[in-house]
């Protein structure tokens, strides 16, 4: 694994695993990590593969901090935890799904999710449930 910088970050990830990746072009994967019982889609973070090694070993989600360079645990500094409960590769083998148990916000900014503040499309649907009066369902 080799870092933008040219620099190989070590990883202890199992090398079956590893040859099976597809990486962009810094090394990474995204990771979208989603609550394990309800299916909400709660936040997308990327991940190298220590990351994923430490996310596979350890029960907590580990990410990459394409801004920071360094790993973060999820739930270190905010409390807001994430609590691992499967992790699967997609049929191409370039993103990883994280299924995890969400303790309080998964966005940064304090949201449950990082999907639910800008909706650019709503399930009609849904909308058009939500419009009919209780009494008449």
């Amino acid at each position: 694994m080799t870092s933008t910088t040219g620099t190989p970050r070590p990883s202890s990830l199992d090398p079956e695993i590893a040859a099976r990746l597809k990486r962009s072009a810094d090394g990474l994967l995204p990771a979208i990590a989603q609550q394990y019982d309800t299916g909400e889609v709660l936040m997308l973070g990327w991940m190298d593969d220590e990351a994923l090694h430490r996310t596979l070993t350890t029960g907590r989600c580990t990410y990459w901090s394409r801004s920071r360079r360094e790993y973060w645990v999820k739930g270190d500094t905010s409390g807001h935890f994430q609590w691992v409960k499967s992790v699967a590769l997609d049929c191409d083998a370039d993103t990883v799904l994280v299924k995890v148990d969400q303790v309080g916000a998964a966005c940064h900014t304090g949201a449950r999710t990082c999907f639910d503040e800008d909706v650019l499309l709503k399930d009609a649907e849904t909308e058009a449930d939500s419009a009919v009066p209780a009494s008449d369902q």
